[in-house]
Parts: structure tokens; C-alpha cells; sequence
């Protein structure tokens, strides 16, 4: 085990030596100083891992030794000890980063419990949090033997998105491996669940299902109306369980998290699909059947979510709400920054829907730029970038205003995305879609074994370019693959982060109730 070395700088040092020697006992090797001026000159002659300063010392005072070590060593914690409980001295060196602050008089519980967060917080927190998912880890594996509903589906998937941040922050991060093979396995069981139950879900009015694309702004949103306070509806494109979890945070400062739900993404877990079906408040065959000049088929060249407002105007005439709404597509800073300068007037609405467009840029670009790809080469990375983004985005200035106002915010997105890994065989005309996790077109050739597939679109409330449309879905974290330059094709796309197909993190996505504090 590593000995760490402990400055302690007291004027009255010699009266310590119960705690020093205390200290000593337990493997940490003490330097004992007199002054603020004696632990300058420690520090610049030897290396510590932490600083014990006394508040009240002769000549220089401990806050003024406090600046100067921060100054020349700005990574190295001090404690800042004193007999003096005034607030303004604990101000004073809070605002100078101290990492603790213990009140005189001192006993050796409270100077280790100290020493251990400081120094040895990380080893102590990978122990425990590793032996957390092993103890975890039998039970979520007997859960997948009889999963069988929705919810479940949802509570497992957020406690494996649990494990994996929390595995994350270990130093070690020995259990990554083995929670990869579990979420793994759960993928391969949450396609069968899916493929036993997604047509019934669609067609059969008896069963059970849970809320779906096209029921969301009907049964989520729509409600929050009632309230008379102004909606907003933010929908963070491409956003999975685990990004969310990592903005978090940020927001809770914010806000109060009312409702912290799911719901399931439709197939194809794409925007072309599932971001039109969610602001319709329709199936995509029903999109195109009523609203024929709305909906771009997989054969268009035009862009295929040019019409999210007109379609959420429709969704808001059928559910005869006479109110006044907004929608705003956020791609570009500059836009993000204009909406900011302009927020006071769409208090004036009841509705405002607004999409941000970066974290699936994020996933396009990290697709075909290696540099991004060397920025974010996992999804701890991934979900790094993220993070950053969310920290300097207009977004976060957006929310900061509106949680000063009398409102109603909800957070979602219209699906997630998975790291492909495996490619998929599969043969198509030349009219055949791009997507890598679906293809829709005629005269599909694949293996059917492994693909959920449909030759009638119908089955999946999805509309067909001409009689012989069929779709196929991959399933888990394979990818479609053309035999033509299959290896090129095959390293190219291997290991990046793509949409469309069935797996927990495309389907499982969050959206939640936010009200300001």
C-alpha cells in the first residue's frame, strides 16, 4: 500500500504529537512544522500528499500560507484547522479551495476520516462500489430469466445504467468487463421480448404496453397544460439513459426532478420515424395515410423531419386545444443563442417545443471524423462530450432562465443509440436505405435467423414504398453489412455509435418532469 506523506504546520505542533504519532501508527509518514514560512519551505524541498494548516498561527496566518501554497502547488489538498468558527474565516478559505476545514479541539477519528476522503477515497470507493455490482450482479442475472413485461424491462436496463457510471468513476475499472457481458446477455433477451411482443403492442387492444412514441404528447405533455403555467417541451435528439444521467446533476441545481420516467422508442429507432411519430401523435402509416404531403417516404430525396411542426399543429388541432405554441429546431450556436435573447416572448405561449440537434450530430460526426473518434473512443467519453456540451451549450443558459419562472418543463428525446460492434450480412437493390441498424426496400436478402424482419410494413404501422417493402432490423449490437467491400465497409463502421434497431439503449429512453425550485 502506498505511504502518503502528511505537512502539518501548527505554532503549537508539539502539543499534536498524540495525533501525529496517531497518524503514524496508521501508515502515513507526519512532518511536523512551526510556522507558515517552515511549510513553504517543506513544500518546495519535498513532495506531500496533503497539508494540515493551522488558522491561527504567529507571523504568517494560516490563510495567507493557504494562498501562497495554492499559488505555486494549486493540486495539493490542504486542510485548513482552527479553533475559530467564524463564518467569515470559513469563507474566506473555502473560497480559497481548501479541501476540509476541522474545528479544534481535534480527535483522531474526525484527523483520519479526513486523511481517507482526501486521499484515500478512490481506492476505498472502487472496493466498494466493485463489490456492489458483484453482490448486484447474480441478482440482475436471475432477473433476466424471468423478465417479462415493459417496466421491468425499463428497471433493469436503469440499474445496469447505474452500475456502468458508477463503475466508470472506480480507478480500476476491473468490472467493466464483466458488466459488457451482462448488458450483453440482456440485449440478446430484451430483442426476444421484443420481437414475442412489439406487433401485439401496435394491433391488439387487450394487451398491456407501454407508452410509445406517438402517446407521448397526448398522455406526458398535453396534460401539463391544465396547469395554465407555460409548457415547455425540450427534446435532446439521440439522448440515452445514461447521457441523461450525466447532466443530471447540473439540472437538479435547477430544478426539482418531478417525474424521472421512460418511455419506448417505435421502430425504426430513428427521427425520420420516431421524432415525426412523437410530435404527430401518430404511427408513421398513419402519417403518411392522412397527412400524405407530410410524410417523406424512404425513396424521397428531401430531408426526412422537415415537417415536425406542422405535424405537432396537426396533433394539437385533433386534440382541439386552442392555445398558442412554438417550435424551434436548435442546430447551430448561433440559433441556440438567439432562442436565449428571445425567451421572454415565448413566455407568452403555452407550448413551446424545442429541439436540440448536437448530441446526434455528435454521433455522425464521431462516425466519420477520426478525430472525434479519438476524442470519444468509448462511451465513457462519449458521454464525457456530452457533458461538456450540455455545460456550455444555450440549452443550459435556457434552463437556467426558465428556472426562474412559473413554468413546466419536460426533457426527452425521440431515441437512443447503441456502439455497433458486429457486422450483419445483408443484400439490397441500390434503392435500399443507408441506415446501418435497419433497411427498408425490396427483395431484402439476409439471414433470417438473428433479424427481427417484416415483410408486411403494415404489421409495424409503417408505410411501404411499394408492394414488396419489407423492413429489417438489427438486433443488439450488430450492424448491416453490404458483401461488396465487406471488409472496408465492416472496419469503417465497426465501433461507432448508430441508431434505427432494437436494443435497450435505442428503445428505453428518458423523459422527465422538471418544475423550478
Amino acid at each position: 500500500m502506498q505511504q502518503y506523506r502528511i505537512l502539518w504546520a501548527d505554532d503549537e505542533i508539539d502539543l499534536l504529537k498524540p495525533h501525529i504519532l496517531f497518524l503514524e501508527s496508521k501508515g502515513f509518514a507526519v512532518t511536523p512544522v512551526n510556522s507558515g514560512a517552515d511549510a513553504l519551505d517543506e513544500i518546495d524541498q519535498s513532495a506531500f500528499d496533503i497539508v494540515f494548516l493551522d488558522e491561527n498561527m504567529p507571523g504568517m496566518t494560516g490563510l495567507e500560507t493557504l494562498n501562497y501554497i495554492k499559488s505555486s502547488h494549486p493540486n495539493l489538498p490542504v486542510v485548513m484547522i482552527t479553533k475559530s468558527e467564524e463564518e467569515e474565516i470559513m469563507e474566506e478559505a473555502i473560497g480559497a479551495k481548501i479541501a476540509d476545514y476541522l474545528i479544534k479541539p481535534l480527535n483522531p477519528n474526525q484527523i483520519l476520516l479526513s486523511v481517507k476522503k482526501l486521499l484515500d477515497n478512490k481506492r476505498i470507493f472502487s472496493e466498494h462500489t466493485n463489490q456492489g455490482y458483484l453482490q448486484e450482479f447474480q441478482k440482475l442475472t436471475m432477473d433476466l430469466e424471468d423478465l417479462g413485461d415493459f417496466d421491468g424491462w425499463a428497471d433493469l436496463y436503469r440499474k445496469l445504467v447505474y452500475w456502468d457510471l458508477q463503475i466508470d468513476e472506480t480507478e480500476d475499472k476491473s468490472m467493466h468487463d464483466i458488466l459488457n457481458d451482462q448488458k450483453s446477455q440482456a440485449n440478446l433477451r430484451f430483442c426476444d421480448f421484443i420481437e414475442d411482443n412489439y406487433y401485439d403492442w401496435l394491433n391488439n387492444p387487450d394487451v398491456d404496453r407501454p407508452l410509445m412514441s406517438h402517446q407521448v404528447m397526448k398522455k406526458r405533455v398535453f396534460p401539463l397544460l391544465k396547469s395554465g403555467d407555460p409548457v415547455f417541451m425540450i427534446v435532446i435528439d439521440n439522448l440515452r439513459f445514461d447521457q441523461w444521467e450525466i447532466i443530471q446533476p447540473d439540472i437538479a441545481e435547477l430544478f426539482e426532478v418531478v417525474n424521472k420516467d421512460h418511455y419506448y422508442s417505435i421502430l425504426p429507432t430513428t427521427t425520420a420515424y420516431a421524432r415525426n411519430s412523437l410530435f404527430a401523435g401518430m404511427m408513421p402509416l398513419d402519417i403518411a395515410k392522412k397527412h400524405p404531403n407530410l410524410w417523406e417516404s424512404e425513396d424521397s430525396d428531401e430531408g426526412k423531419n422537415l415537417h415536425e411542426e406542422e405535424l405537432l399543429g396537426k396533433n394539437i388541432e385533433r386534440e382541439k386545444l386552442d392555445i398558442k405554441y412554438s417550435y424551434h429546431k436548435i442546430i447551430r450556436a448561433h440559433e441556440g443563442k438567439q432562442l436565449v435573447d428571445n425567451v421572454k416572448n415565448l413566455m407568452k405561449n403555452q407550448l413551446n417545443t424545442i429541439v436540440y440537434n448536437f448530441v446526434d450530430m455528435l454521433s455522425h460526426a464521431r462516425t466519420d471524423m477520426q478525430m472525434i473518434r479519438e476524442l470519444a473512443p468509448d462511451e465513457s467519453a462519449y458521454r464525457s462530450i456530452t457533458k461538456s456540451w450540455f455545460q456550455h451549450s444555450s440549452l443550459y443558459d435556457l434552463l437556467k432562465f426558465l428556472a426562474n419562472q412559473n413554468v413546466k418543463v419536460v426533457i426527452t428525446t425521440d431515441h437512443g443509440t447503441i456502439r455497433v460492434k458486429k457486422p450483419y450480412k445483408i443484400i439490397g437493390d441500390r434503392n435500399t436505405n443507408t441506415n446501418l441498424r435497419y433497411k427498408a426496400g425490396k427483395n431484402l436478402a439476409f439471414d433470417e435467423e438473428g433479424v427481427m424482419y417484416t415483410r408486411d410494413p403494415d404489421e409495424f404501422r409503417l408505410p411501404k414504398v411499394n408492394v414488396s417493402t419489407s423492413f429489417a432490423f438489427a438486433r443488439e449490437d450488430f450492424f448491416f453489412a453490404y458483401p461488396n467491400n465487406f471488409n472496408y465497409y465492416v472496419n469503417f463502421y465497426r465501433d461507432t455509435f448508430q441508431h434505427g434497431g432494437i436494443s435497450m439503449e435505442e428503445m428505453i429512453i428518458p423523459i422527465v418532469e422538471l418544475e423550478p425550485k
